[in-house]
C-alpha cells in the first residue's frame, strides 16, 4: 500500500531505480564541488537576464543536473554523489553567489530528496529518489498556505480517503512554491483526519491548477507559483509516512534540509557582495580620490567582511554537527541560516551603498541580492522565529526554559 506504485497522472512504466541509478563516492562528490564552482562562473553573465524575465531557462537546470548538483547529497544507490554536508554546503554556496534561484533549486530538489530518504518508504525511495537526482522530474515543496506560513501547524489541505481502499484525494491551495510553475510532483503538507500528513502529489493529475508568481521583491527566475489542488486523486502509495508524522517528521527534515541550503547560499551572496563592494572601492576614483581612501567605506567593508567571515564559521559548524548526527544539529543549523542570512542582507546593503549608483543599476549583483536577502530573511523560517528558538535552546541550558511555542513554531518553519 505503501509502495508508490503507478506514475505521474497514473500511467505505468518509466521509472528509474536505485539499482540503475549506479554509485558514487567522496572523490567525485569533492569534483562536483569544483563543478560547482565552474558552472557559478559559467551562468553569471546571465543570471541579471534570468532574474528580468523571470524565469530559469530549461537548458540551466539541465546543466545543473548534467553536473550532478541535484541532491548531491543522496546516496550513491539513489543517483546521488554522498556528498558530505559541507560539500553539499560549498556548492550551494557556489551558485547562491551568482543567482538565487539556481541556488533554489538546488535547495528545493534536495530538500524533498531528504525528506523521502529520511521517511519514506524502500519502495518509495526506489522509485523517486533517482529520478530526483538525475533531474528527470523537478520537485516542489508545497506546505506555505493564505493562513499557514510559519504556523505550519494551521494548514488546512485536506488528505481524504477516495473510498475505493486505493487512492486519497488533496484539496487546497498551497503558496509560493520555488518551480512550481514547472515542478512535476509536489511534497504537499496537509491533514488527514485532523493529523499532519504528507503526500507527493503528481502535477499533471486531473485537478492541479498553477497560478505563475512574478515581479515579486526576490527570487524572481524562481519560476514561483500557487497551486491549487481539487480533489485530486492519488495513489495510497504516495503517502509520506504515518499520518500525524506529516510536520514534525517529514516536513521538519524537508525545512531542516532547506535551512542548511539556504544557510550556505546567502554565505555565498554575503562573499560575493563583499567582493564586489571591496573591487569597486579600490578602483572608483572620485576626482583625485580612491573610494577605498575614505575611512567610512573601509568601515562598511570591514564590517561586512567580519560579517560574512562570521557566517561562514557558523555554516561550517552546523556541517560538522550534521556530519557526526549530533545533538542540537537542528538548532544549529537555525543559527547559521539565521547569522548568514542577516550577513547577506547587510552585506549586500553595503554593497549597494559603496556601489551607488552602479548598484542600482539592473544587472547589478549587489542590487539583485539586496532583494532576495529580505526574502532569505523570511525563508525556511524568519529570522524572529529562529530568535525565539535560539533563545529557548539557551534557556533549557541554563535549566529556566521559558513558556510558549518558539521552538516548534522554528521548526514549523
Amino acid at each position: 500500500m505503501n509502495g508508490g506504485a503507478g506514475a505521474p497522472g497514473g500511467s505505468e512504466g518509466g521509472r528509474g531505480s536505485a539499482e540503475a541509478a549506479g554509485a558514487a563516492g567522496p572523490a567525485v562528490a569533492a569534483s562536483t564541488v569544483a563543478a560547482a564552482a565552474r558552472l557559478a562562473a559559467d551562468v553569471a553573465p546571465h543570471a541579471a537576464r534570468w532574474d528580468r524575465e523571470g524565469a530559469l531557462p530549461a537548458a540551466a537546470r539541465k546543466e545543473v543536473a548534467a553536473a550532478g548538483l541535484l541532491a548531491p547529497d543522496l546516496p550513491g544507490r539513489y543517483g546521488g554523489l554522498d556528498a558530505s554536508p559541507v560539500e553539499l554546503g560549498e556548492i550551494c554556496a557556489h551558485l547562491g553567489g551568482v543567482c538565487s534561484a539556481l541556488r533554489g533549486l538546488v535547495t528545493v530538489q534536495s530538500m524533498v530528496a531528504a525528506a523521502l530518504n529520511r521517511w519514506g518508504t524502500r519502495e518509495q525511495r526506489a522509485r523517486w529518489l533517482p529520478q530526483l537526482a538525475s533531474g528527470e522530474l523537478i520537485a516542489g515543496f508545497a506546505a506555505t498556505e493564505d493562513a499557514a506560513g510559519s504556523a505550519l501547524a494551521e494548514v488546512g489541505t485536506r488528505i481524504e480517503d477516495a473510498g475505493d481502499g486505493e487512492h486519497v484525494t488533496v484539496t487546497g491551495r498551497k503558496k509560493w512554491i520555488t518551480f512550481g510553475q514547472d515542478a512535476q510532483v509536489l511534497l504537499v503538507l496537509g491533514k488527514d483526519r485532523g493529523r499532519p500528513s504528507a503526500v507527493l502529489v503528481e502535477t499533471d493529475r486531473d485537478g492541479v491548477s498553477r497560478e505563475p508568481v512574478g515581479g515579486q521583491l526576490g527570487m524572481r527566475a524562481a519560476q514561483i507559483a500557487h497551486v491549487g489542488m481539487d480533489a485530486v486523486r492519488v495513489p495510497r502509495g504516495n503517502l509520506v509516512a504515518p499520518a500525524g508524522l506529516g510536520l514534525s517528521h517529514v516536513a521538519a527534515a524537508a525545512l531542516d534540509h532547506g535551512r542548511f541550503t539556504v544557510a550556505w547560499g546567502c554565505v555565498g551572496m554575503a562573499e560575493a557582495c563583499v567582493a564586489d563592494a571591496a573591487a569597486h572601492a579600490a578602483a572608483r576614483v572620485q576626482g583625485e580620490a580612491v573610494l577605498a581612501g575614505h575611512q567610512a567605506v573601509r568601515s562598511l567593508l570591514a564590517r561586512a567582511a567580519v560579517e560574512t567571515a562570521g557566517a561562514r564559521e557558523l555554516a561550517l559548524r552546523a556541517a560538522r554537527f550534521r556530519a557526526e548526527a549530533a545533538p542540537g544539529a537542528v538548532t544549529e543549523t537555525i543559527v547559521a541560516k539565521y547569522a548568514a542570512a542577516a550577513a547577506a542582507a547587510s552585506a549586500s546593503r553595503d554593497a549597494v551603498q559603496v556601489l551607488g549608483s552602479a548598484g542600482c543599476e539592473p544587472d547589478s549583483r549587489a542590487g539583485r541580492h539586496f532583494r532576495d536577502a529580505k526574502v532569505m530573511e523570511i525563508i525556511e523560517g524568519a529570522q524572529q522565529v529562529a530568535e525565539q528558538h535560539i533563545a529557548e535552546q539557551l534557556l533549557r541550558r541554563s535549566g529556566t526554559p521559558l513558556p510558549g511555542t518558539g521552538a516548534r513554531q522554528a521548526e514549523a518553519s
